[in-house]
């Protein structure tokens, strides 16, 4: 790995961070920060944010790893402030056990697939993942990015296959990606916010925006932690536009990002090749068009409206239209002739 590229970016947010937060807050800003430096907060938070986290304050102790082992710790009275979680099951079971305040999401990601920047399995889709031969890394399911692995394999309907050629499972994304940059595997799956904060040594090939799982992170004060104050500002760092801008800076996703609607279909049957016109909203940023599963060609022709045509392998049921922030189907059901 370019681990002089992962510390130079990591030192150059955590400067920008810090500069803007002084301009927004003032002086009141800058007595928190410094009352927040001696409280000695302490993060406990999933291994994707490892490079992320000090650029919004590089003056808390950091725990990086899974987001299970860190809960388990935290139940076992780790002395963590604040836990932040790849995933939103954790941190609300810690939550049931009284173990930390009401969890807050905080940011978004998405799931991608990850290959040495030789490539030389020649892996240029997530198809070629399926070809004998091919060995491949993932996390283990008792992480968060190994649940998500699964369910995009279930998904697109390559579980089996491709896990016929995994070759190993690991406890963390970033063991992932060591694994993959240093050539020891042809494949792996990860975060793309993992590419996004190092792509020295990766080629990325994206996961289609259909197959992609919901993916949010969320966070929680430590009912036990003696630094509530300091962990509340903490909190209030990570929601606050400087806080969110260094997460999209690296790789996730905007927290409100706008989720589509579809409201019209213009044709409720028609033949593959034929152009249909998708109205409702949000629609600017689509990333994929399906018909049940099935990607289609499409064109954006403003924030209310899609030119689509339909597949040649259509099948008849609902359209969906994906975003970054999500899903919308057709209210109606689309028939193919």
């Amino acid at each position: 790995m370019s681990t002089g590229f992962r510390t130079s970016r990591a030192a150059w947010l955590a400067l920008a961070a810090s500069l803007v937060v002084g301009l927004a807050f003032g002086a009141a800003g800058a007595g928190a920060r410094s009352g927040h430096s001696l409280s000695g907060i302490t993060v406990f938070a999933g291994s994707s944010m490892t490079d992320v986290l000090p650029g919004i304050d590089a003056g808390n102790t950091y725990s990086f790893g899974s987001s299970n082992t860190l809960a388990n710790q935290i139940s076992n009275g780790a002395p963590a402030d604040v836990f932040m979680s790849a995933n939103t099951t954790t941190p609300a079971a810690l939550y049931a056990a009284g173990k930390v305040e009401k969890p807050i999401e905080f940011t978004r990601n998405t799931l991608a697939v990850v290959v040495p920047k030789s490539n030389p399995a020649g892996v240029h889709s997530i198809y070629d993942l399926t070809k004998p031969g091919i060995k491949i890394d993932i996390a283990a399911t008792t992480v968060p990015v190994g649940v998500y692995t699964v369910q995009v394999l279930n998904q697109m309907g390559l579980n089996t296959a491709i896990q016929a050629n995994v070759v190993s499972q690991e406890t963390s994304d970033s063991s992932v990606v060591t694994k993959v940059a240093t050539g020891q595997v042809d494949a792996g799956f990860v975060y793309t916010s993992d590419y996004v904060i190092d792509p020295t040594d990766l080629i990325l090939i994206k996961v289609p925006a259909w197959a992609q799982p919901k993916i949010t992170y969320s966070l929680a004060i430590v009912t036990a932690s003696p630094n509530q104050a300091a962990a509340q500002a903490w909190v209030k760092r990570v929601l606050s536009p400087v806080g969110q801008l260094v997460f999209v800076r690296s790789g996730f996703l905007p927290l409100t990002a706008p989720v589509p609607t579809v409201a019209t279909v213009s044709r409720l049957s028609a033949k593959p090749g034929a152009t249909l016109s998708v109205r409702g909203t949000n629609l600017d940023s689509t990333t994929a068009v399906t018909f049940r599963g099935v990607p289609a060609a499409f064109k954006v022709l403003g924030p209310f409206r899609l030119s689509v045509v339909v597949p040649e392998r259509a099948r008849s049921g609902s359209i969906t239209v994906t975003n970054p922030a999500g899903t919308a189907t057709s209210p109606r059901t689309f028939t193919v002739r």
